[in-house]
């Protein structure tokens, strides 16, 4: 797994504004430790935008309770850094909450936005590396990627999550040819002039389709897509939202996005 320290970036690179945008629906049991992980990377111009969809759970007070701890030392420090809550009034899908969370980031001035599972899943350690890859290649998408040389999944993985998570990403590249190895992965940076040129609005991915569908957008308008090798862990607690529905729409998804050149 490639890791970078904040220290090893030039110092102009770590004031960059990256907003993390992390999507809840009740994952009270895992949040703490993960903005923990977070706002402990270093960043100087690092945010956090927790998206919550009304989960039962409470893990939307807890954000907040959360932001209002972290902003406080934030601003003793003097540090520019700030966390913030977007409460949704329903659960509706994985793409829309990010469509609103990354469409938040953009009107709140970031210029790079990072997608994280809030599961613990997504190494935060590699962070670092997935900005000083993009600023220093000028590639508008970096990817944290199982699939490419040095990338991993947990050991703990059952044979059948294996063998559906290879097969997905087999599928989507011999229907859409994108290239990227990894193109079901949900650990993604964006350059904010990709997400504004792909009109967040127009995305039609409401589950984890979202995530083949903005990077074949992204490829089919000639964006620089580069990938970094990460280890990807089973979730610290709680239970996986993969449905048979959320299969479904992925199965067919890539179909549609062929046959309509990907533009609504």
């Amino acid at each position: 797994m490639t890791e970078t320290s904040p220290t090893e970036l030039p110092a102009a690179w770590r004031s960059t504004a990256i907003t993390v945008v992390i999507p809840t629906y009740n994952e009270a049991d895992n949040l703490p430790a993960v903005i923990a992980a977070v706002t402990g990377i270093g960043l100087d111009g690092l945010s956090i935008l927790v998206v919550d969809d009304n989960s039962p759970d409470g893990t939307g007070k807890l954000a907040d309770e959360l932001a209002e701890g972290y902003n406080k030392t934030q601003a003793e420090s003097d540090r520019p850094g700030r966390m913030n809550v977007l409460h949704r009034a329903e659960k509706d899908g994985l793409g829309r909450a990010y469509i609103a969370g990354m469409t938040q980031a953009l009107e709140d001035g970031a210029q790079y936005v990072v997608q994280m599972d809030a599961d613990g899943s997504h190494p935060y350690t590699a962070i670092p590396a997935m900005l000083g890859a993009a600023l220093a290649t000028g590639a508008d998408v970096v990817t944290g990627s199982r699939y490419v040389s040095g990338g991993s999944v947990d050991a703990d993985w059952s044979w059948r999550r294996k063998a559906l998570s290879a097969f997905a990403n087999f599928y989507v590249n011999r229907i859409l040819r994108t290239r990227i190895r990894d193109v079901t992965s949900g650990f993604n940076l964006w350059h904010r002039a990709t997400l504004e040129a792909l009109d967040l609005k127009t995305i039609k991915g409401s589950s984890y389709s979202f995530q083949v569908e903005m990077k074949y957008r992204a490829s089919q308008d000639d964006r620089v897509l580069l990938e970094i090798p990460i280890h990807f862990v089973e979730r610290a607690a709680g239970s996986s939202k993969m449905t048979l529905a959320v299969q479904l729409e992925s199965a067919w998804r890539p179909w549609r996005l062929l046959f309509t050149r990907s533009r609504p």
